[in-house]
C-alpha cells in the first residue's frame, strides 16, 4: 500500500471522490483517532456539539449495516464505518464541559456563559415550537462529516458519503434503536481506495452563484 504524500485543504477539496470500492487494508489506529478530533473541530451551532460518531468496524456491526443499506458496495467492502448521529435534544443537557473548557481557553467569561447560555435555551425553544430541531443537528452533523471526509482525502484515504439506508436499522446496529431522541444524519465509509473515480464536473459557477439575490430565471434558462 502506498501512502501519498499529504494535500493542502484546496487539493484534497478538488481530489475528492465518493469510492464505492475498497481494499481490505486496515486504517491504520492513529490515522482513525486524527481523523475523528479533526471531523470534531468541524463549526456547530451555539458550541453545542449536537452530534456524535459511531465507529462500526466489528463483522456483527457490518453486517447489520450491510442489511440497512441494502447490500451496498461501500459497507461490505471498507474496513471502516462511521454513523454520523444528530441529537436534536442536546440543549437541554448539562453543558458544564463545554463552559469549563472554553473558561480554560479564555475563550468565554463568566459573564458571557451566563448570557450565551439564555440565549441558546431561548433559541432552541423556537425552533422547538417551530419543528427545527431535528434539522439543525443534522446541519452540525453533516458539517462534521464534511471535515473527516477531506482529512481522509489529504491523507490518502478515500470516503463515501451514503444515502440509501433506513435509519431504524442503522439505529438498532448502533445501540439505539430505543432513541427517539435521537437521529442518524449521515453514513460515511472510509478506507483505501480499490477504484479510482474520475472526476464528472461541476456547473459553471454563472449556473449556481448568484450575487445579493437567487436569480431563478437565469438558472432555469441556463439549464434548458
Amino acid at each position: 500500500m502506498t501512502i501519498p504524500p499529504t494535500l493542502s485543504v484546496s487539493e484534497a477539496i478538488r481530489a475528492r471522490r465518493t469510492v464505492r470500492h475498497y481494499t481490505p487494508d486496515p486504517v491504520p489506529e492513529s490515522t482513525l483517532h486524527t481523523l475523528l478530533h479533526l471531523a470534531t473541530e468541524a463549526p456547530t451551532s451555539l458550541n453545542l456539539q449536537a452530534r456524535s460518531i459511531v465507529v462500526v468496524r466489528s463483522r456483527t456491526g457490518r453486517q447489520g449495516l450491510i442489511q440497512a443499506t441494502g447490500g451496498q458496495p461501500q459497507t461490505r467492502e471498507a474496513p471502516v464505518m462511521l454513523v454520523f448521529v444528530a441529537e436534536p435534544q442536546a440543549w437541554r443537557g448539562d453543558h458544564s464541559d463545554i463552559h469549563d473548557q472554553a473558561r480554560r481557553s479564555g475563550a468565554w467569561q463568566d459573564e458571557f456563559i451566563t448570557m450565551f447560555t439564555a440565549a441558546s435555551q431561548e433559541f432552541h425553544q423556537g425552533l422547538e415550537r417551530r419543528g427545527l430541531l431535528r434539522e439543525y443537528a443534522v446541519k452540525d452533523a453533516m458539517i462534521a462529516a464534511s471535515f473527516l471526509m477531506l482529512a481522509a482525502t489529504e491523507r490518502g484515504l478515500a470516503t463515501s458519503p451514503m444515502n440509501g439506508w433506513d435509519q431504524d436499522q442503522v439505529k438498532r446496529v448502533i445501540g439505539i434503536g430505543d432513541r427517539d431522541d435521537l437521529a442518524i444524519a449521515l453514513l460515511v465509509s472510509l478506507g483505501y481506495p480499490a477504484e479510482e473515480r474520475l472526476h464528472p464536473g461541476r456547473r459553471p459557477l454563472q449556473r449556481t452563484v448568484f450575487q445579493e439575490t437567487y436569480d431563478a430565471g437565469t438558472a432555469v434558462a441556463t439549464a434548458r
